[in-house]
Parts: structure tokens; sequence; C-alpha cells
């Protein structure tokens, strides 16, 4: 009763942490790593509700098997928007470069 109370109130902070983190940055890169640390919370807190002392029986195999499925979804999801946050990047950054050579002609060369 104890551990399973741990290990459900740590995944409960963990996904504290990561949602006030996700609303207070604003860097992508932040905010992903916000929601991975969201994300093991719930496994966390799976996990925890998933396990049965001895004396009432086994252990529960559904939610240990949702949890290796979120974690391989987790991985791809993570993957994915890291690359979204890269392509973002990196069209941002190419619009300030052209922003910062137009605003160097003189409008007069422009006509």
């Amino acid at each position: 009763m104890i551990t399973t109370l741990l290990y459900s109130m740590t995944g409960l902070l963990l996904f504290a942490m990561g949602l006030f983190t996700l609303f207070i940055h604003s860097h992508p890169l932040r905010k992903i790593l916000a929601v991975n640390v969201m994300s093991t919370g719930v496994f966390l807190i799976m996990v925890a509700t998933a396990y049965k002392p001895m004396p009432l029986g086994n252990i529960d195999p559904v939610p240990h098997a949702m949890v290796l499925t979120g974690i391989v979804v987790s991985v791809s999801v993570t993957a994915l928007a890291l690359l979204l946050a890269c392509r973002v990047q990196e069209t941002s950054n190419l619009d300030l470069l052209e922003r910062k050579k137009q605003a160097r002609i003189p409008e007069e060369s422009r006509r």
C-alpha cells in the first residue's frame, strides 16, 4: 500500500512538474521535454495502479503492456516533434536573414 502510494504520488509530481514547465516556457525544446516528463509520470501512475499486494493475487499485465506501447509511441512522437521544431527553427532563421538583407538595401534602389 505504501509503495503504491509512493509511486503514484511521484508520478503525479512528475506530471505536475511537466505541466507547469509546459505552460511557463516558450522554447520548443523545453516544451517537448516537458511533455516527455508528463508522459513518464503517467506511465509511473499506470504501473503503480497495476501493482497488487501479494495476498490478493497476480499483477495485472494489461497496464504494463499499455505502458510499453506508450513508451514506443512516446519515443516516436518525440522524434517527430524534434524534427518539426528543427524545421521551424530553420525557416524562421531564413526569414530573419531575408529581412535583414532587405533592410540593408536602401529604399531608393528598390524602385
